[in-house]
C-alpha cells in the first residue's frame, strides 16, 4: 500500500516529509473543500489537493505532495528520497486525470444531446456567474451541474473507469446539499457516468430515487491517407 506524504523544503536545502493526513489535521487551512482527514480516503485527499494546485509525484510505494508555491522540483525530491524508477505509473495517472477532464468537457458541451427521461439539459449558472463545471459546494465540487426546462437539478458524477461503490456516496452527498439549499420543491436528480457500471452499483440505485446510470464508449476510426490530392 502506497504511503501519502507531504514534502516541504527546509532552509538548509533539505526536505521535510510528513504523513499527509497527520499534516492536514495540523494545517486545516489546506484541507480541500468537502473533505476531512478523518473520513476521506488518501486518494480523495490527493485528488482534492491536486485540484488546489498541489504537485504530485508517485512511485511504486509512495505518493509525494508539494504545496503550490513551494520551490521543490521533482528532481530534488528524487535526489533526496529516491525515484524507484516508476515514471510510467505517474505518466499513466496524469493521463487518466487529463482524460477525466476531457470527458467532463465533452459532456458539458453536449448536454442538449443527452436524453434523461425525455428532458433536455443545459449547464447551470448561478447568480454569481459560476457555471456548472466543477461547481463548488461546501461538500465538494460537483463534476457537472445541469438543469432542465423546469429548473430541476441534474448532478453528474464522472468516473474514469469502473464505477466504484463510493460514487453513490459522493453523488447523494451533492444531491442532499442541493435539496437542503434550494428546498424540497425543486427537483434534484443524479447521474453516474462511467466506462462500465458494476452490478453492485445497479443494486445500490435500485433503492435511491432519481438516479440514472450511463456508460460511455470511446471509439477511434482510422482511414488511409497515402493518396496525394492534385490541386487544380
Amino acid at each position: 500500500m502506497a504511503r501519502f506524504n507531504v514534502v516541504l523544503p527546509r532552509s538548509d536545502g533539505g526536505l521535510e516529509v510528513h504523513p499527509m493526513k497527520e499534516w492536514l489535521r495540523l494545517h486545516p487551512e489546506h484541507i480541500p473543500p468537502g473533505l476531512h482527514p478523518a473520513n476521506s480516503t488518501s486518494h480523495q485527499l490527493r485528488d482534492g489537493l491536486r485540484r488546489k494546485g498541489w504537485s504530485v509525484q508517485a512511485t511504486s510505494d509512495e505518493v509525494r505532495l508539494v504545496p503550490p508555491g513551494e520551490l521543490v522540483t521533482d528532481e530534488a525530491i528524487a535526489a533526496v528520497l529516491g525515484n524507484n524508477g516508476d515514471d510510467t505509473e505517474e505518466q499513466a495517472e496524469e493521463a487518466a486525470f487529463r482524460f477525466e477532464a476531457q470527458l467532463r468537457d465533452f459532456i458539458a458541451q453536449n448536454l442538449s444531446a443527452i436524453d434523461v427521461h425525455g428532458q433536455r439539459l443545459k449547464l447551470y449558472s448561478d447568480e454569481e456567474g459560476r457555471t456548472g463545471i466543477e461547481y463548488p459546494t461546501p461538500v465538494g465540487p460537483i463534476d457537472i451541474l445541469a438543469i432542465d426546462s423546469t429548473g430541476a437539478f441534474y448532478v453528474f458524477e464522472l468516473k474514469r473507469a469502473r464505477s466504484p461503490d463510493h460514487a453513490i456516496g459522493q453523488l447523494t452527498r451533492y444531491m442532499g446539499y442541493l435539496r437542503k439549499q434550494f428546498g424540497p420543491e425543486r427537483g434534484v436528480n443524479g447521474i453516474v457516468v462511467a466506462r462500465e457500471i458494476t452490478q453492485s452499483l445497479r443494486y445500490a440505485i435500485a433503492v435511491i430515487p432519481n438516479v440514472s446510470l450511463f456508460e460511455y464508449e470511446v471509439q477511434f476510426k482510422l482511414k488511409r491517407a497515402e493518396n496525394l490530392s492534385v490541386d487544380g
